[in-house]
């Protein structure tokens, strides 16, 4: 295995203020891999246990019928109603037209808001203009008001427009994020050199090309982050669409509502749909987990 000689002076070496003594080496290995001990897999272990536990009773309750449910103990393992109580729920909360309602409203919140939230982040970062710093003051503050507070003059407005039961009521005041534009212009302080984007606009690049061939890039880690936390959120909103939307035209959090009404809720079929609505999630993170990683870890190393 190769090494690396890594020369430490110390107070008393030749060549330090003091003139005396000699230099101390230490011989480090190169491309040498920590490894994790056996307390380490443990901890790892009953983390991801404790994670899965939910999901987990989740589809275990999905499976069972709502007398068994009732019962004590209750059930531990899987029983045969899960195909029968996912195709009740489907039916009974029409998740049909919903899925593609959550779809629609969670792609589009996340796309604008990955792409407006680096712009904007990057101008907080690295433009220089008068008021930048109060206008970041106060974007940052629009944190600190409970969105509860806006609902009703946020509803008004949207009947005005005459958007009353329309998607674009729940996607348009969510197009900006706040905390993303704080989360992007924190990033690219750090992993965007000034350098880099003065030798774009000396070899004449314009705005656009500048934000399109070197800031994007640079973000791309970042981006990947923000744009899947922003899509969870955007997918498990439910205090909005619940006031801007009917059942005739909900997003999933909307239709599932529906499925807890009745004398005695079905608490299977209650669960079944929750799995159904969860579903789309994990597939996104089994399709897309790897290069969100990938990014993490490839800023990390950058910064």
């Amino acid at each position: 295995m190769t090494t690396t000689e890594l020369t430490v002076p110390q107070a008393g070496a030749k060549g330090t203020p003091d003139g005396r003594g000699s230099g101390r080496r230490r011989v480090l290995g190169a491309g040498k891999q920590l490894h994790a001990g056996p307390v380490t897999y443990v901890v790892l272990t009953v983390f991801a246990l404790v994670s899965l536990a939910p999901l987990v009773w989740t589809a275990v309750a999905a499976s069972r019928n709502n007398e068994r449910l009732a019962q004590t103990p209750p059930p531990l393992w899987f029983g045969g109603n899960l195909f029968k109580n996912l195709q009740a729920a489907w039916d009974q909360a029409g998740l049909g037209t919903a899925m593609v309602n959550s779809t629609i409203v969670a792609g589009t919140i996340t796309v604008g808001t990955v792409v407006f939230s680096t712009l904007a982040g990057f101008a907080f970062a690295k433009l220089r203009f008068r008021f930048s710093g109060l206008l970041l003051l106060l974007t940052i503050g629009t944190m600190m008001i409970p969105p509860q507070l806006a609902v009703v003059p946020l509803y008004l407005w949207m009947s005005d427009l005459g958007w009353s039961n329309q998607l674009q009521t729940v996607i348009l005041p969510t197009l900006v994020s706040a905390f993303g534009t704080f989360f992007m212009r924190q990033y690219l302080l750090q992993a965007l050199p000034t350098e880099l984007i003065e030798a774009a606009r000396v070899d004449g690049a314009s705005s656009l090309r500048v934000v399109w061939h070197v800031v994007f890039p640079a973000a791309r880690p970042a981006m990947a982050v923000l744009g899947l936390l922003t899509f969870v959120m955007a997918w498990n909103d439910f205090l909005w669409p619940i006031i801007a939307l009917n059942q005739q035209n909900p997003t999933v959090q909307v239709a599932l509502n529906s499925l807890g009404t009745g004398y005695v809720p079905d608490q299977a079929v209650i669960m079944a749909g929750a799995l159904l609505g969860t579903l789309p999630l994990l597939i996104a993170f089994l399709l897309f987990g790897k290069q969100i990683v990938g990014g993490i870890m490839q800023g990390a190393i950058k910064g």
